[in-house]
């Protein structure tokens, strides 16, 4: 049994080969064969990698999930296919990117998922994920910033960050570091714009 990462249309519906799949709350929904590219129920270890899939936030809704039973996985990226899951709990947004940063935390040396920037980050879609020596980022009203800061001379992450653009405790368009300080001085050249 692995624990993974799902996400669904809102309804609990998700296609997988052409094919249309009702998920439902509190049982082991089933499938009859574990073919990554082609049937069983799809997950992923990383839950970044959900975003690859059902990246719309609003039209969306993400699952930490049990699978089980025959497991297929191909090493392309942390995706999984099974032929039993379980729906254990909804994310929202600050749970689903505190398990992102959790999943790079435990694993810093696996490779970054591209909705990670470097550095500098500005809210896309109503979140940034910045991962760096000295992460920093800003974004618009309700927008969550997540940091992954690493040591100076590995990849090793030895802090986490994770605070939302609400007015009091982050402002709008302001630059922020992993502690949720302000960063003052950061120029126009200096940052990759999302």
């Amino acid at each position: 049994m692995i624990m993974a990462y799902k996400a669904f249309r809102k309804d609990l519906t998700c296609t997988s080969g052409g094919n249309t799949f009702q998920y439902r709350k509190g049982i082991w929904n089933e499938a009859g064969k574990a073919d990554l590219r082609r049937t069983g129920m799809h997950c992923a270890e990383n839950p970044l990698d959900c975003l690859n899939y059902y990246r719309d936030m609003e039209n969306s809704v993400y699952y930490l999930v049990l699978a089980d039973g025959d497991i297929n996985e191909d090493g392309m990226d942390s995706a999984i296919s099974c032929t039993r899951m379980k729906l254990v709990r909804e994310l929202p947004l600050k749970d689903f990117l505190m398990h992102a940063l959790n999943y790079m935390y435990t694993h810093p040396s696996r490779s970054v998922n591209h909705y990670v920037e470097r550095e500098t980050g500005v809210a896309a879609d109503g979140f940034a994920i910045v991962r760096g020596k000295d992460p920093r980022a800003k974004g618009s009203w309700g927008s969550v910033l997540a940091f992954a800061k690493e040591a100076p001379d590995t990849e090793e992450i030895t802090e986490l960050g994770l605070f939302e653009v609400d007015g009091q405790n982050a402002m709008p368009g302001i630059w922020y570091n992993t502690d949720g300080q302000e960063v003052e001085g950061l120029g126009q050249e200096d940052v990759k714009e999302a």
